[in-house]
């Protein structure tokens, strides 16, 4: 099991004295992970061609790809997000699997059923993901989970419980995007990085940060990495100088740490709506009503699964066109 005690070698900040050339970057790809972002370019340019190509407009996967939607901290809009993803991958025509990790709240888990019971009401069918949750949270279950989703399917997206979970850890360290939804808040950026009250400045990466380096670490010793992707969800629509000074710590964060940052979901009472009948906004055919609002979010999960760079995946502008 992965601790949250190591720190990060502060030689690993110092890019240019750690690695002079690719020869030596391809040499120390296996025993130094990608935390820094110049490094973690240079190790897959280094790396074999096998995932040129992968993005939008590339070569189908050879193997499932796992998206991981992991925070410990709760009341991020995670599962929402990774609904979301999900059937808009599904509506795609990719084959895809969720596991839910978190078999106390099962907000995934009952977000699905609801929406397998709307698929039976409505006698349409809907894009419907194949799904399981990890009972009694056993890494027996987890692994045998993992081998029947990933056997039919292209795509596994694993939802994780919003707090330090083992199991967590463990998918985090098999991710291929790991994605990371925060509130527009100091307080959940806290989680990745320390902050001066005064200077609003990044003092250091927070302990979470420090997991997802082991989890990369972990990830490249296997030959490959992780692409961490930090999801401000719950935006307000109104500007404020809180979300200037999160968004420029944000940046300062990601060239430290190494991961990319990308808007996701806005605060709307859309998204609350549609849980009781495990609707999203890709059926938008189904609402009693559409307005202004529904438009505006299902552009927002355009944008939002175009900025995850995923592998090739066929969402298309026309999925996501109003009606």
């Amino acid at each position: 099991m992965v601790g949250t005690s190591a720190r990060v070698p502060p030689s690993l900040f110092n890019v240019a004295t750690v690695f002079l050339n690719v020869s030596r970057v391809r040499a120390n790809c296996t025993a130094v992970p990608p935390p820094i972002v110049p490094v973690r370019r240079l190790c897959a340019d280094a790396m074999s061609e096998s995932r040129d190509g992968q993005h939008f407009g590339g070569k189908p996967l050879a193997a499932s790809h796992y998206i991981v939607f992991a925070n410990e901290k709760g009341g991020t809009g995670k599962s929402t997000t990774a609904v979301h993803t999900a059937v808009a991958l599904t509506a795609s025509g990719r084959k895809v699997g969720v596991l839910d990790l978190d078999d106390r709240q099962r907000t995934t888990t009952r977000y699905l059923e609801n929406r397998a019971a709307s698929v039976e009401r409505l006698g349409d069918a809907l894009p419907m993901p194949a799904f399981r949750v990890n009972e009694a949270g056993s890494l027996a279950g987890f692994e045998r989970n993992i081998d029947a989703l990933t056997a039919d399917n292209e795509i596994l997206v694993i939802d994780t419980p919003g707090r330090d979970d083992p199991l967590a850890r463990i998918a985090a360290a098999r991710a291929d995007t790991l994605v990371t939804p925060i509130n527009d808040s100091f307080v959940d950026l806290d989680l990745i990085g320390e902050v001066d009250p005064e200077t609003y400045k990044v003092r250091r990466p927070s302990f979470y940060a420090e997991i997802v380096w082991e989890a990369r670490k972990n990830k490249a010793q296997s030959g490959g990495e992780v692409d961490w992707v930090v999801l401000r969800n719950r935006l307000q629509h109104i500007g404020a100088k809180n979300m200037l000074r999160v968004a420029d710590a944000l940046k300062e964060l990601s060239r430290r740490v190494g991961f990319r940052v990308i808007p996701g979901l806005s605060e709307r009472v859309v998204y609350r709506e549609l849980f009781p009948s495990g609707l999203t906004l890709l059926d938008i055919d189904h609402f009693e009503s559409v307005g202004l609002s529904h438009v505006a979010a299902r552009q927002e999960l355009r944008e939002m699964i175009g900025a995850l760079q995923l592998p090739q995946t066929g969402v298309t502008q026309d999925m996501f066109e109003a009606v």
